[in-house]
């Protein structure tokens, strides 16, 4: 492995971290919230999940991220500049405390460096448009599952008095919820710099087409996320925890519960899709229970049109980063 491919991997695992770094407050906005942990505790939490959500996930993710480009077309320029510009936009967006998606600033950093490199014509449209069709599915199942999670809650539990020792009984179950969306997150989230270091180890020789992610890889890139999610990302925690809605235990288990069943859903079917959007559109769903105002839609819109913008900035920032560096062997 050459100096060049290593600092590329460098770099990829870089762009992981930040990803748990940006992305950490997917995991513990709702149980910070709720006060079921306090945010040093959540974030030891999450992380310690997405590091173990390698023994349960395979690698369809990262097989389906290193072919949305069509191989052979991305220089070693290309992977660099596709990684700097998914990590330029995580910064900005971060700085602005909007919860937009690592994963779909990775795939338009990608789709802008193979731009750069060859034309439109390097682009493999059927994986993108499996991508594009997830992004607008990933929100609206996450609030349809957790409108429908919380309206069986609240029909279960509609005779029952005891508010507060039916709030304990969540707050614990919250645990597990919490849980489950940190293995969903870390199982989706981490395969996509998994799909990027094979590309780069497949496009210079050092692995042949087709060939399974190193078990090296797997595991770096799922230590990379758990350290950036140790961090935390608190600017979009609060945010995600307390402007879009406000939450009580049971909202919160029930909007976990419901981004986590989505998630594992399409990370065992090798789609890679956007935690942020599916926990997002989880809160709505539980804000929309009690009634449509309790969303703060303002907040919400906001939020949405950073998601929009996403692959196009992500796309441009990449191009861009393209040009400097088109001469990188």
């Amino acid at each position: 492995m050459t100096i060049t491919i290593a600092l590329i991997v460098l770099v990829a695992l870089s762009f992981d971290f930040f990803n748990g770094f940006h992305d950490a407050a997917n995991s513990i906005a709702t149980v910070v919230s709720t006060r079921v942990l306090t945010p040093r505790q959540a974030v030891v939490w999450a992380a310690f999940f997405n590091f173990v959500a390698f023994l349960i996930f395979g690698t369809k993710v990262a097989d389906t991220i290193s072919k949305v480009v069509h191989p052979g077309t991305l220089t070693n320029a290309g992977i660099f500049a596709a990684l700097v510009g998914a990590i330029l936009w995580d910064i900005v967006t971060w700085i602005l405390g909007l919860p937009t998606s690592s994963s779909h600033a990775l795939v338009g950093g990608l789709a802008g460096a193979a731009v750069a490199t060859a034309g439109w014509g390097t682009l493999v449209a059927s994986e993108y448009q499996k991508i594009f069709v997830f992004i607008v599915l990933s929100p609206i199942v996450g609030i349809l599952l957790a409108f429908t999670f919380m309206t069986g809650v609240y029909w279960v539990f509609h005779r029952y008095r005891k508010v507060e020792k039916l709030n304990r009984g969540f707050r614990r179950g919250q645990l597990f919820s919490a849980a489950a969306f940190s293995l969903g997150h870390g199982g989706n989230d981490a395969q996509k710099t998994m799909g990027v270091i094979l590309a780069l180890l497949i496009a210079n020789g050092l692995l042949a087409k087709g060939s399974d992610v190193p078990l090296w890889v797997v595991l770096s890139a799922h230590a990379a996320i758990a350290l950036g999610t140790l961090f935390g990302g608190w600017r979009i925690v609060h945010t995600m925890g307390s402007k879009i809605t406000k939450l009580q235990p049971v909202g919160g288990m029930a909007a976990e519960a419901a981004a986590a069943t989505a998630i594992w859903g399409v990370t065992l079917a090798g789609i890679p899709v956007s935690t942020t959007h599916t926990i997002a559109g989880a809160i709505v769903g539980v804000g929309t229970t009690q009634r449509l105002s309790a969303v703060r839609w303002g907040v919400a819109g906001r939020v949405v049109w950073a998601w929009v913008l996403t692959i196009p900035g992500a796309f441009v920032m990449a191009w861009l980063a393209y040009l400097p560096f088109r001469g990188l062997r």
